[in-house]
């Protein structure tokens, strides 16, 4: 049984997050468990999560981070632990108030590096990247 669709395509913050995600080298969006994944070969965004047992973030980006930096931002309360994929290095930040772009591409983009071919992060080092990181 497939999942159900928990995203409009309307969505302005889901229609901005596109923009910066797949400024990225090669980056595709794919829908995988109901929800907007962006890939660059694997996945290192996702739109929309929420907490096991907990509240639903359905204005949200999940992305990789490194666990070096994974204590500070837990200290601010726009991050959550995402479900399932919170124990793969995942955080979550909510996007419903006014979401600084800049921000979310910085966070992308480390996630990108993370996950990223060495020849795709070439390309990214070399300019291939969103206008926010330019």
């Amino acid at each position: 049984m497939p999942h159900p669709i928990m995203f409009s395509d309307d969505d302005p913050v889901l229609i901005r997050l596109r923009e910066v995600a797949l400024a990225f080298p090669d980056a595709t969006e794919v829908v995988a468990h109901g929800r907007p994944t962006f890939r660059g070969g694997k996945m290192f965004g996702m739109y929309g999560g929420g907490v096991k047992g907990g509240p639903q973030f359905e204005t949200s980006l999940l992305f990789k981070v490194e666990e070096t930096d994974r204590a500070a931002l837990e200290q601010d309360a726009r991050f959550f632990y995402p479900a399932y994929v919170g124990p793969y290095g995942w955080l979550g930040l909510d996007l419903s108030k006014k979401p600084d772009w800049r921000e979310v591409a910085e966070l992308l983009d480390a996630s990108y590096r993370l996950i990223a071919p060495k020849k795709l992060i070439a390309r990214l080092d070399d300019g291939e990247r969103p206008a926010e990181l330019r």
